[in-house]
């Protein structure tokens, strides 16, 4: 596997076109381009739903009233604006062009003539009440510019129009002043850093040497400031040998710190990155994907005296520290290690990286969003249990779905809005772009990481065009063909990824003898092809059963079940009558076959075996364990990312283990 950077996160080039357009991931997009983005913007529109869209107006002059929602309310409009140009770019309509249209012209009449936007300022400087920029770090100023600045580039990339480009280079014109001027304000200020990310697609939108500059300013100001944990500012960033604090801050920030690698070839940041990322993979990644696993609390690392310590919110915790029923796991944690994982795989060219880029896509992602599309997860936990004695934090008040305050235990749903909507737009953008990621294109040839049904189409160079078709139906088999439909009159690499879940991979071009192949690596094939030459790659795919390690308190003498990239629950829809999660225990030697069910109205393959009935436990906080012997019964186990979709209910990734 060539060790070249790709650049742009390792993601297609202009010169080629990557569509999903059969198969999984093909039906996901259609669903969350046709169902959930437009659903999305009209909420976001709807005073009676979403402050989002009045919150423009008023600061523009055109209504009247205060500010009403989160801070960041502004980056997470930004979001659904750019999850609609994503759509826009591959199934342009009239009406989703007039709505960005208007957005676009709202959000540019709003904009400070120094580059400043910011609806929550700008509404009260309309007022006597007055308000100061950056004079409250939690007011998310830098995160909402960093979405400023990447939904006006990808309006000009999806549109070629330069009204919003003219507002992203403002916003990048004023972080800059403030780069230069008041460094202070702009470390203090730096929260959820989405800025980096951001400067850098400026400077690779127009090629201008200054925004890169910019972000390496970034680094020296905030390598100066003295923070906490919690924004992961309380050391320089090339110090940092262990992630900590909250999970979407360090996520956003690694990934911005590998773009900037990418660009300047920075060996001893990238070093930095590698041990961070490993820190996270090897002992704070749950099986789902989910990061940061803490609701709040106190750094293990920011000081030892308790008066000073750093505080820590939605945040990894300590190495194995993996708890199921409170995991936090915010969806935009996980998006943030999606974006952190492929610019590292864009950096290295190793398969690894995509690994967890998969299992984060299918499992902690997905859960994220409904079936329906309509509906959201802003947690994501790996068990849910009846009658907790305390309330976990949901961000609630929903006009759409009442919740009661504090809402049961066991009913704990995806809702259409809520008052902290950061997570349901980043889904949006990311899912109507997900096709970006099935291959990455070079001058030398076509690199799969993603299958699930995709079309590559690019020129390579003047009169040298490659075609290839994906076609599987990934993820819930394991053969994978790839069709050459038109190559160039050269030797061409075709590299397919092996997963790092899969033992006894083999591929074959046409009807050559299969080869075996290493897991979490890339194939590589490279030869002069011809039109109609097939590629077939087989993974494997049993059901398999997985213990964690010894230090993960959580799942000791538990067990949870995978098939291929999909971790599988058990959701109490499926027990029998009067029996609960808890009592659902596996013997080691438990086999699973595939099995295609319907799951509210959706075709998804679930695994049905054997398991053992547990006798129930006692009320008491211990109590003896009964001599009784147990019964076995038919279990049947769905995909993580479908629990939740038939109404309230018990769920487990993990379940005990029955050793005899």
């Amino acid at each position: 596997m060539p060790t070249t950077k790709q650049g742009r996160s390792g993601r297609t080039g202009s010169n080629a076109t990557v569509r999903f357009s059969s198969g999984f991931w093909a039906g996901v997009q259609r669903r969350i381009g046709e169902t959930t983005v437009p659903a999305m913007g009209n909420d976001l529109r709807d005073d009676s739903v979403s402050p989002a869209w009045r919150n423009f107006r008023i600061a523009a002059g055109l209504d009247e009233g205060a500010h009403a929602g989160p801070p960041f309310l502004d980056g997470d409009f930004y979001k659904w604006l750019e999850a609609a140009l994503n759509e826009y770019e591959v199934r342009p309509t009239d009406a989703l062009k007039s709505m960005i249209d208007e957005s676009v012209e709202l959000i540019a009449s709003v904009q400070r003539d120094d580059g400043y936007l910011h609806t929550p300022t700008l509404i009260a400087s309309r007022t006597a009440e007055g308000a100061l920029a950056l004079a409250d770090r939690f007011h998310f100023e830098t995160y909402n510019l960093g979405h400023l600045i990447s939904v006006g580039v990808r309006h000009f990339e999806v549109t070629g129009e330069h009204s919003l480009l003219t507002v992203a280079r403002a916003a990048a014109g004023f972080l800059q002043h403030l780069a230069d001027d008041k460094p202070l304000e702009l470390a203090r200020s730096a929260i959820c850093p989405s800025h980096y990310m951001a400067v850098i697609e400026l400077y690779r939108a127009t090629g201008e040497d200054q925004y890169l500059r910019l972000a390496e300013k970034f680094v020296e100001v905030r390598d100066d400031f003295q923070g906490g944990d919690d924004n992961q500012d309380r050391l320089p960033v090339r110090e940092q040998k262990t992630v900590a604090g909250h999970a979407v801050r360090a996520n956003y920030l690694y990934a911005g710190l590998a773009d900037l690698v990418n660009e300047t070839d920075d060996d001893e940041l990238e070093a930095v990155l590698v041990g961070l990322w490993n820190d996270v993979v090897d002992t704070k990644l749950y099986i789902t994907g989910g990061c940061g696993a803490l609701y709040d609390g106190a750094s293990p690392y920011g000081f030892p005296w308790q008066s000073e310590i750093s505080r820590v919110h939605q945040s990894y915790g300590r190495p194995y520290e993996l708890p199921n029923t409170t995991a936090h796991n915010e969806t935009c944690a996980n998006i943030g290690m999606i974006f952190w994982s492929e610019r590292m795989l864009a950096l290295t060219g190793e398969a690894r990286y995509a690994d967890v880029i998969e299992r984060i896509a299918y499992n902690s992602l997905l859960s994220g969003v409904s079936l329906a599309g309509t509906e959201f997860f802003y947690t994501n936990p790996l068990r849910q249990v009846r009658e907790l004695p305390f309330a976990l934090r949901m961000p609630g008040d929903t006009n759409l779905r009442p919740i009661p305050d504090p809402p049961p235990s066991d009913a704990r749903l995806r809702q259409r809005y809520m008052s902290c909507f950061c997570c349901p737009p980043n889904v949006a953008r990311v899912l109507t772009r997900f096709h970006e990621r099935a291959a990455a294109v070079t001058s030398d040839g076509v690199r799969f990481t993603l299958y699930g049904g995709s079309t590559v189409d690019a020129e390579l160079e003047p009169g040298a065009r490659v075609r290839l078709t994906e076609v599987s139906d990934y993820p819930w088999n394991g053969t994978v063909t790839v069709t050459v439909d038109e190559a160039p009159d050269r030797d061409l690499r075709v590299e397919l990824r092996v997963p790092g879940w899969v033992t006894g991979a083999t591929v074959r071009v046409n009807d050559e003898v299969p080869t075996a192949v290493e897991s979490s690596t890339y194939a590589v094939l490279e030869r002069r092809w011809q039109a109609g030459d097939r590629i077939v790659l087989e993974l494997p795919m049993p059901a398999r059963v997985l213990r964690g390690h010894r230090l993960a308190e959580d799942v000791t003498n538990q067990v949870a079940v995978v098939r291929g990239p999909l971790v599988y629950a058990v959701e109490s829809h499926d027990l029998p009558e009067g029996l609960r999660v808890e009592q659902v225990g596996l013997r080691r030697s438990a086999v699973f076959s595939p099995i295609t069910v319907d799951v509210a109205g959706h075709e998804l393959v679930a695994l049905e075996g054997t398991a053992v009935a547990l006798p129930p436990a006692g009320t008491e906080l211990y109590s003896d364990v009964p001599h009784d012997a147990v019964d076995e019964f038919a279990v049947r186990l769905i995909p993580y990312f479908a629990w939740g979709n038939r109404g309230p209910s018990e769920m487990s990734v993990w379940m005990p283990v029955v050793w005899s």
